[in-house]
Parts: structure tokens; C-alpha cells; sequence
């Protein structure tokens, strides 16, 4: 089974990717496409974002990783973010940068059995700092979310929006994993 987690940034991702890592050992965790890319980005870029897009859209694509993998991120997200950057006159692109990077991102979330989206909501116990550029964090979660309902993006691949806190954003997400098991 292949699940991407998605969500803005301080969203609960990786703490949910964690919990469920820690009690399902048969999954490969793949981090962040942030994690994995050079340091040298220091501020919110469309490179970087689109850096992260193609990182993310390609290790969904590769054979590298087989059984089951749970991926913190996916080029949904990264998608979401130029999206924003672009409304928000942070960065300017082409037109053809988001037929593009729509394209990369569809033909990615292929290869998915689960999209998990990680919505910001009140009662789900997560503080963002001001730190976490909040105006970037609320644009990015209300872009997701729209193109999380756009069917030439996101395609027939069950996408699933779980709230709540710590513990219940795991049973929800044990429960679709079991459920799909068995389905």
C-alpha cells in the first residue's frame, strides 16, 4: 500500500507519520522532500517548492521502494505551495509551470492507494509559532484543499481528510490502512 500524507507546514504530519511508523514496522517511511534537498534554501521559494515536487512526484514513480511505504508529503502539497506563493506575489510563474507541475503531480498520485490530508482545524491540539510564516501556512491549507477536490489533479485516488487530535488522527488512519486491507 502506498499513503501520502499531506498538509502545510505544522500541520501534525510528521507526528502522525510517526505514530503510525511506530506501530506498523512493515511500512517505509519516506521523509519530507525538504528534508532531502539541500540546506542552502533558507526561505519559501518556487524552486524550492518545485525542487520538492519533482522529489516527491519521483520516489512515488520509482520502483526503489516496494511494499508498503507511507510518505510524509507528496507533489500535491509542493503544488499547493506554488500555487500560493504565485497568489500571494511571493514568486511569479509562467502558465505553463502549473500545467506542468499539475501534470508531474496527476501522473504521481497514480501510483497512490491513499491520500491522507491533514486540514487545519481548531481542536486538533497543534500551536503554530509565528515563526511558521502563518499567512503561508493558512494560504497553503485552503490551496490544498481545493486541489485536493480538482479530479484532473488528484484523479479516482481515495483521498482521505482526517482531523481531531494525536490519538484520533491515528485510529482514523489505522482504520482506512485495516479497511483497505481488507477490502
Amino acid at each position: 500500500m502506498r499513503i501520502v500524507v499531506s498538509g502545510t507546514h505544522a500541520s501534525g504530519k510528521s507526528t502522525l507519520i510517526a505514530d503510525f511508523a511506530a506501530r506498523h514496522p512493515s511500512f517505509t517511511v519516506l521523509p519530507d522532500p525538504f528534508e532531502l534537498l539541500d540546506e542552502s534554501w533558507d526561505q519559501p521559494s518556487a524552486g524550492l517548492f518545485a525542487a520538492q515536487l519533482r522529489l516527491a512526484a519521483d520516489r512515488l514513480l520509482s520502483d526503489e521502494f516496494t511494499g508498503d511505504i507511507i510518505a510524509e508529503r507528496g507533489p500535491l502539497d509542493s503544488l499547493a505551495y506554488l500555487h500560493v506563493l504565485h497568489d500571494l506575489g511571493r514568486a511569479k510563474h509562467p502558465d505553463d509551470t502549473f500545467a506542468d507541475a499539475g501534470d508531474i503531480t496527476a501522473r504521481a498520485l497514480g501510483a497512490v492507494d491513499l491520500l491522507v490530508v491533514l486540514p487545519l482545524v481548531d481542536d486538533d491540539g497543534i500551536i503554530a509559532g509565528d515563526d511558521e510564516d502563518l499567512e503561508l501556512r493558512d494560504a497553503a491549507d485552503r490551496a490544498l484543499l481545493d486541489l485536493v477536490d480538482d479530479p484532473d489533479v488528484v484523479g479516482d485516488v481515495p483521498v482521505a481528510e482526517i482531523t481531531g487530535d494525536r490519538a484520533a488522527r491515528l485510529a482514523t488512519l489505522e482504520a482506512l490502512v485495516e479497511a483497505a486491507a481488507t477490502g
